[in-house]
Formats: structure tokens, sequence, C-alpha cells
């Protein structure tokens, strides 16, 4: 699944989505000899706690498109098993 894109529905863009794996490997160049930048050690603390962040946000989706699902099924259970009914009781008066 590493190198999948989540998919949504609806959704076109020309611009996709990060993915954690994508932040952790992201590396910057360091500064040149003599110039100031930023400390790679913190940078990339800062990377990790986003991928980290985006993690859970992407199970925390799964987990809602998993139930939403489960719902749905259930719903359509009930309204087959409703019509199902309504078909033994014969034709309405």
């Amino acid at each position: 699944m590493r190198n999948q894109r989540p998919t949504y529905r609806g959704a076109v863009s020309a611009y996709t989505s990060l993915l954690p794996w994508q932040v952790r490997e992201r590396r910057f160049k360091a500064a040149g000899l003599g110039r100031r930048g930023l400390e790679p050690a913190d940078v990339y603390a800062f990377l990790d706690r986003v991928a980290g962040d985006m993690a859970a946000v992407y199970a925390a989706l799964a987990a809602s498109r998993r139930e939403t699902a489960a719902i749905t099924l259930a719903l359509r259970r009930r309204q087959s098993d409703q019509d199902r009914a309504r078909d033994d009781r014969g034709p309405a008066a």
C-alpha cells in the first residue's frame, strides 16, 4: 500500500495528497558553507510529527469508510426485508 494514493470520489484535482511515507522520506539540501539554514534534526523531527498526524488521519478516514459501508449494507438489508414483508402481505386494499 506504500505507493498507492487514496482515492476520493468526486475529487478532481491536479494536486495529489501527500502520504505519510512521502513526508517521512523527504530530505532537504544542506545549506552551503557560510550560509544559514535550518537545523536538519528539527526539520526531520517536524516531518516525522506531520507524517504521524497524517497516518492517524488516514487511519480514522479508513475506519469511517468501513463504518459507512457497514451502515449502508445494514440499511439496504433492512429496506429489502421491508420490501419482502410488504410483498408477502399482498396488494393494499
